[in-house]
């Protein structure tokens, strides 16, 4: 690990509102906060919304800029990326947004029932060789099921025309209710000022002319999950890790 890396994960360790409990710490236990996050970190009792996959974490830095009512919490295991915005939230003094430095696969040890009011998913991998490491497969909406509220909304921002379609397939065959959907976001009358926020990615992707999707909807079905029988053109190119078309 690089000298820089090692100081940001140092000065990380300081900030009271990081909380670093990756697999290998958690250990399949649930997080002491866990159903506890307003009560014991936030000290209020205000909604709670979560970003998974945060990165740098500028989507739940400006919305806590934009809802000072609201809690925000960043989580991804990413720790050096996650340090800009927990730099940020120490020097703005925001107390309304935190991080967890985890694994996203054990989210459910963290989050109690009905706790979460809503999760963003900004930007994730679409993870086209495998749907069940996808953030929007059935999988995943599984584990949301355990801690979102039924009246809680998923949002869904990407580049990819994959992930996006996936992902309303996945809406559609699960009769979730969708409360937006466009595959051009910035020519769309859905864009506000909150769903203008750009994450380091999203700028990147703008840059190259690749329209953004956007995707709201409701995780209220009593039936078991179903995936969604289709065939869905994979994105042709690649970037920032992300495997090319096969």
């Amino acid at each position: 690990m690089g000298k820089n890396k090692l100081a940001k994960f140092s000065e990380m360790a300081t900030f009271d509102h990081v909380i670093q409990a990756p697999y290998n710490k958690v250990d399949q236990k649930d997080h002491e906060l866990k159903g506890r996050w307003k009560q014991d970190f936030f000290k209020n009792e205000n909604p709670l919304v979560v970003e998974l996959g945060c990165g740098k974490g500028e989507y739940s830095v400006s919305l806590a800029e934009y809802f000072p009512n609201k809690n925000f919490i960043g989580v991804d295991i990413k720790g050096s990326r996650m340090w800009k915005g927990a730099k940020q939230v120490a020097e703005r003094g925001l107390k309304n947004v935190g991080f967890i430095r985890t694994n996203i696969e054990i989210i459910g040890a963290f989050f109690g029932a009905n706790e979460v009011d809503e999760i963003w998913l900004t930007f994730p991998d679409p993870q086209m060789k495998k749907h069940t490491k996808r953030l929007t497969s059935t999988s995943f909406m599984n584990r949301y099921k355990q801690f979102l509220n039924p009246e809680g909304t998923i949002h869904l921002k990407t580049d990819s025309n994959f992930q996006y379609q996936y992902t309303l397939a996945m809406a559609k065959e699960n009769s979730f209710p969708i409360l937006a959907e466009t595959d051009d976001l910035y020519a769309s009358p859905l864009l506000s000022e909150v769903l203008s926020i750009q994450t380091f990615y999203e700028k990147q992707w703008r840059e190259r002319g690749l329209p953004i999707k956007y995707l709201a909807f409701q995780l209220r079905s009593d039936k078991p999950l179903r995936e969604p029988d289709v065939e869905i053109e994979k994105d042709p190119y690649r970037s920032f890790g992300r495997s090319a078309r096969e």
